[in-house]
């Protein structure tokens, strides 16, 4: 073992617990919203920790808001990162622009919208870390800006999308769990989440993540963010295209291009599968390590769904400080 790679073994070690003993009023804690401009987006994000402290991105996935990050921000910034979080496009406050400006949701946009936000705060470099789309936003930058991420945390691993191959079926089980993206290729699908926003999104939580016990404040503090005006938009388009079913937009072609090859990602990385996820099933990481060329640790949460940074928040915000203490 090199001497960096013990430094991470060592601080998985006991990264949990010391996270666990912080002050547990963080919870309340409400940073203030703030917008700024990128390319095509003007961006909702919360900022929380010390301006000059190591620089994190924490991005959130669907049906989910950065109320998913509101205990691992708070962790982080207890100890001196200074942590983001944006609202992605078609959730919460962040607006596109203009009226012209395509709706897309493809896998290329949102992992340009990190890179774009990166160059609007000002900052060369950042931790990338997320779950579901936030997830798959990060492996995207990781991958195509490696220069841009210091390091990267990522649940359900590598997820980039393999879309030439999206008719390959897989196992009942695991399509049966994807029965919404195959809902929202059809005109009744987007109307279901055009009238049934709130109630989808706790049909798919309590499917997503068996074991977690949410209220209803807490569902209702998520739900804000999909009254976006742009949010069915993104979301059909989103589904759409993955399933090789809707076309992607000129301004990301040449992004969509250089995806196809499923690029590897160099950065070093954290994995995280919870193994109560009712989406994607935890595994050792070992099948998608073709995937990865640089360091890359594995770790699985026990009694953890879909939704891991709110389901177990000292643990993820642990990965992060893990890739963030080490590599800054």
């Amino acid at each position: 073992m090199t001497a960096v790679a013990g430094v991470v073994a060592a601080e998985s070690a006991h990264s949990s617990e010391s996270f666990a003993s912080v002050e547990r009023s963080t919870r309340d804690a409400a940073p203030t919203l703030q917008r700024v401009r990128t390319t095509v987006l003007d961006v909702a994000f919360e900022e929380s920790g010390p301006p000059d402290g190591i620089p994190v991105i924490l991005l959130h996935g669907f049906p989910y808001s950065t109320a998913s990050f509101q205990v691992v921000a708070a962790r982080l910034a207890e100890r001196g990162c200074r942590v983001i979080v944006p609202e992605l496009r078609g959730h919460g406050e962040t607006r596109f622009l203009a009226a012209s400006i395509p709706r897309s949701g493809q896998q290329a946009a949102i992992g340009a919208d990190v890179t774009e936000l990166l160059d609007a705060l000002r900052i060369d470099r950042a931790v990338l870390a997320g779950f579901d789309w936030g997830g798959r936003a990060a492996c995207v930058a990781a991958a195509l800006f490696p220069r841009r991420v210091t390091g990267l945390v990522s649940v359900n691993g590598y997820l980039i999308q393999d879309i030439a191959g999206a008719a390959a079926p897989l196992s009942p089980t695991v399509e049966s769990s994807l029965w919404y993206q195959f809902y929202f290729t059809t005109p009744r699908g987007r109307a279901g989440l055009q009238a049934n926003r709130r109630a989808l999104a706790e049909t798919l939580w309590r499917r997503n993540s068996p074991t977690w016990v949410f209220s209803d404040k807490t569902l209702d503090r998520h739900a804000a963010a999909f009254e976006n005006p742009d949010y069915v938009d993104v979301v059909i388009h989103s589904y759409r295209h993955r399933l090789g079913l809707a076309d992607g937009y000129s301004a990301y072609a040449s992004l969509e291009k250089q995806l196809t090859s499923l690029p590897q990602i160099s950065v070093p990385t954290i994995t995280m599968d919870g193994d109560a996820d009712g989406v994607v099933p935890a595994t050792d990481g070992s099948a998608q390590a073709k995937h990865f060329t640089g360091r890359r640790w594995h770790r699985v949460v026990r009694g953890v769904g879909h939704n891991l940074p709110e389901e177990a928040p000292d643990d993820f915000a642990a990965a992060v400080w893990d890739i963030a203490s080490v590599y800054r």
